[in-house]
């Protein structure tokens, strides 16, 4: 196979799971999007993290929740755990990186704020830990994941939202991630301002 043909199945083999994912997903994105907005309409908070190319992700989604995404509209409060290196790093030479993000939650989640996690495995300890205190906090944990979806899957709640690309493909299941957030940023907008 040459190197043109091996790009050209990059973008065939994401196509072919965008469109399986369109039908599969779109329930639970949309039901994410209703709680999200009601969680900013309440004036509540959202707390997103994930690690490597996740932890990415999560500043964008953050960025586009407190500034805008398609629409102008007033800033809504978004917290990316992944952002801030100081804490991070702090957080993991004196504990452990296993505690990254549940120290954050457990310090800036409140009862009715939601915690969004993303773990293509499902089976990264400092997301199972933040998810855990997300729950002591009486928090919403909506998840995306990948694959079978990992131990993370046992630990969500009743009324918590598992959004789950059904890919192993760590770049695949990322790509999807991309969209899915996308499709949300555009839903709230679509929720909140009343867009057609």
């Amino acid at each position: 196979m040459n190197i043109t043909t091996r790009i050209s199945t990059h973008f065939e083999e994401s196509a072919q799971l965008q469109q399986a994912c369109a039908e599969l997903l779109s329930p639970a994105i949309a039901k994410a999007a209703e709680h999200l907005v009601a969680t900013f309409l309440d004036e509540r908070k959202v707390l997103v993290c994930g690690n490597g190319g996740s932890a990415a992700l999560a500043q964008h989604f953050a960025a586009y929740m407190l500034h805008r995404f398609d629409l102008d509209r007033p800033g809504l409060a978004t917290i990316s755990l992944s952002s801030d290196n100081a804490t991070l790093t702090a957080i993991a030479n004196d504990m452990q990186f296993e505690q990254v993000f549940a120290k954050q939650v457990q310090a800036l989640g409140q009862e009715n704020d939601v915690l969004l996690v993303m773990s293509i495995g499902g089976n990264s300890l400092n997301i199972l830990n933040a998810v855990k205190t997300a729950h002591d906090r009486n928090m919403l944990v909506i998840a995306l994941t990948g694959g079978d979806g990992g131990d993370l899957l046992e630990l969500l709640h009743e009324g918590d939202i598992h959004i789950g690309v059904p890919h192993e493909n760590a770049a695949r299941v990322q790509e999807i991630y991309l969209l899915i957030l996308h499709a949300l940023c555009d839903a709230i907008d679509s929720l909140l301002l009343g867009v057609e």
